[in-house]
């Protein structure tokens, strides 16, 4: 039996990295409440690295089996990502919890601290930051998906660095991917309905003129306009403008655009497939 999964493979990879600081004894009690012992080794003999390869490579091929965690029946992806939150510290900051935070944050989660009895701190608690309906990982999934079927490797590789330097926090280098990713997929886009005139095209303003004008982009819904003034024009404004809005952090922006550009890039490439 399997259920919907909530996270991203990238985020379940690094809950299984974050996982590296329990002591054996706790790592191997993790594993019997996952249900997965016949596979990863318990006892001393295996070190905790090494278990975390085999957990983590069981959990990436099944990552939808649904389990009994401590929170009740859940996917195993999500019982895992779980398991990495209660080991995180409000107090401590290095790269792996960091890595662990973003990729949620990109999922749409994020992770809290409140009054409680959790030791010599309060209790980690893993919340949404965005409505159910969104769907970011699922959004992420099919995304790649499509720009796979379409053969759009370029764009796909600009997603895949923008989304490991949002991890990293490295939000300049993120933001520049978000853009490129973008105007790729509307080269690629224009090209696979429209490839002679597109040929002759030199600049993005003049390939969403050429997808405004065909009723690819709809004027009417405000999608596109001829003076910029539109939705994908105000998104590229702000995907190539510097720094963060006030009252947001580089971070908090960064996470912003990030959701958006994949939203917008879903769209796309699911009239794409629904037209070509």
């Amino acid at each position: 039996m399997t259920a919907e999964l909530h996270f991203t493979r990238q985020t379940m990879l690094a809950a299984a990295v974050l996982l590296e600081r329990l002591t054996g004894a706790k790592f191997d009690q993790m594993v019997l409440r996952l249900g997965l012992n016949h596979v990863v080794t318990q006892g001393d003999q295996v070190s905790v690295p090494k278990k975390v390869v085999v957990l983590s490579t069981q959990v990436l091929l099944q990552p939808q089996l649904l389990v009994q965690a401590k929170d009740g029946l859940m996917p195993l992806g999500e019982a895992l990502v779980r398991e990495a939150v209660e080991v995180m510290s409000e107090h401590r900051v290095d790269e792996p919890q960091e890595i662990f935070r973003r990729s949620l944050a990109a999922d749409g989660f994020s992770v809290s601290w409140e009054e409680g009895n959790c030791g010599a701190g309060s209790a980690p608690r893993l919340r949404r930051s965005m409505p159910t309906s969104i769907h970011m990982p699922q959004n992420d999934d099919e995304v790649h998906r499509l720009l796979a079927h379409f053969g759009f490797n370029t764009a796909s590789r600009h997603l895949d660095q923008a989304v490991d330097a949002h991890a990293r926090g490295h939000w300049a280098a993120a933001n520049a991917q978000y853009r490129t990713f973008l105007e790729q997929l509307v080269d690629d886009v224009a090209s696979l309905h429209y490839g002679t005139e597109n040929s002759a095209l030199s600049n993005l303003n003049n390939r969403l003129q050429l997808l405004g004008s065909k009723g690819y982009l709809s004027q009417s819904r405000g999608e596109w306009a001829p003076d910029g003034k539109s939705f994908v024009g105000g998104l590229f404004r702000m995907l190539h403008s510097e720094g963060s809005h006030p009252g947001l952090s580089d971070e908090d922006h960064c996470t912003f655009r990030l959701h958006l550009v994949l939203v917008t890039a879903r769209t796309l490439l699911r009239r794409s497939y629904s037209t070509h």
